[in-house]
């Protein structure tokens, strides 16, 4: 909004000044001596016509300085003997715009076919003519609009540049409040889970070694803590490094499934459709929803079996979870963090997300996110 508020104040500013600058022309014109009637009319456009060019000094700064500096010679040559002012404020546009080798050439250019246009007015006095050439673009003004244009120039080149050191200055800074949040995961939560993780080995060890039977749930445990290192682990290689790589995808479901399997739920991965390369972003979503939608039910559902399906269909991936838990679509249920969590990821890719009880039992999640460009 704010840009949108500039560009029509930056308008309005062009348009005043084009026909400011048209009108002091005109009023200049109108003052001094007529040339023949034909010869008038031309000289009254061309006046017209080189201040409100001034309109477009912004976006073609040199067009309107080869237009501005043509006019000017044209009504000299017509015999208006009125100053070159809205070529001045073309020579100030140009050089802002950093367009200042064209800018001294056509400047020179002016400064010597200027004499020849006040020649081709009908005057034939050579010292009339030079004066008349002179006071029509003056040397100084010339220098002194160039060197304005040149200054704010300068000036918003700095301003441009201390914005960068601004915004540089910030993505330092977030950078590292990355770097601290994972040293403090690192210190939090790795220790808790390398005492799990060497617990539960220890555990399944002793259980081996003294040719028991490991209950499933001590397996599950291992897997778990192993699973939660790996997690950390990439986690915290995602903050230290901005995010760039990915930690899991679709290519890690199957292991997700197999790890899921030895908690004693039967678990069944289906793939459909041709597979084409995902985004960054639906390829992680759709992991931590296969990921989040299996937690869900080796903990709350009481499920004998689950089945995961991924179909890849043209500008979209569909993912559907089923398990053949206790839910019904009588129970009501308040969704929990996890389920919150999933429908936001899906809304921020613009996908849809369908978390319910079964008619014939158990509970289904969902899942349709579109994918540009697939076929």
């Amino acid at each position: 909004m704010r840009t949108g508020r500039c560009g029509v104040r930056a308008a309005v500013i062009d348009w005043a000044t084009a026909v400011g600058v048209a009108a002091t022309l005109l009023v200049t014109g109108l003052a001094g001596r007529h040339p023949a009637m034909h010869l008038a009319l031309l000289g009254y456009a061309l006046l017209t016509v080189g201040g409100l060019t001034l309109v477009a000094r912004r976006r073609a700064p040199v067009t309107v300085l080869v237009v501005t500096g043509l006019c000017a010679l044209g009504y000299q040559a017509a015999g208006f003997d009125v100053p070159a002012v809205a070529y001045l404020f073309a020579v100030y546009a140009a050089v802002r715009a950093g367009q200042r080798t064209v800018t001294v050439a056509v400047s020179v250019a002016m400064l010597a076919v200027l004499p020849l246009a006040a020649l081709a007015s009908g005057l034939h006095d050579t010292g009339e003519v030079f004066a008349r050439a002179r006071g029509a673009l003056e040397l100084a003004w010339l220098i002194a609009a160039g060197a304005a244009g040149e200054a704010l120039r300068q000036a918003e080149r700095r301003a441009d540049e201390a914005e960068r050191t601004r915004e540089e200055t910030a993505r330092r800074r977030v950078d590292e409040e990355r770097l601290h949040i994972a040293r403090e995961l690192h210190d939090s939560l790795t220790h808790q889970i390398s005492i799990i993780q060497v617990q539960a080995e220890v555990a399944v060890h002793v259980a081996r070694k003294r040719g028991e039977q490991v209950p499933q749930a001590l397996l599950a445990i291992r897997e778990a803590g192993r699973e939660a290192a790996r997690e950390l682990r990439a986690t915290l290689e995602v903050l230290r490094d901005d995010g760039e790589s990915p930690p899991h995808g679709l290519d890690h479901v199957a292991e997700l499934v197999d790890r899921t399997r030895t908690t004693g739920l039967d678990t069944t991965l289906t793939i459909e459709g041709r597979r084409y390369d995902l985004p960054a972003e639906v390829d992680r979503t759709a992991y931590r929803i296969v990921q989040e939608s299996l937690t869900n039910i080796t903990r709350h559902a009481a499920a004998a079996t689950a089945s995961v399906r991924i179909g890849y269909r043209p500008g979209a991936l569909a993912i559907r979870v089923d398990d053949d838990g206790k839910a019904t679509p009588a129970d009501v249920s308040v969704p929990g963090v996890g389920l919150l969590g999933m429908r936001e990821r899906v809304t921020a890719l613009g996908g849809r997300l369908r978390a319910a009880p079964r008619d014939e039992g158990g509970f289904t999640v969902q899942v349709e996110i579109p994918v540009d460009g697939t076929s």
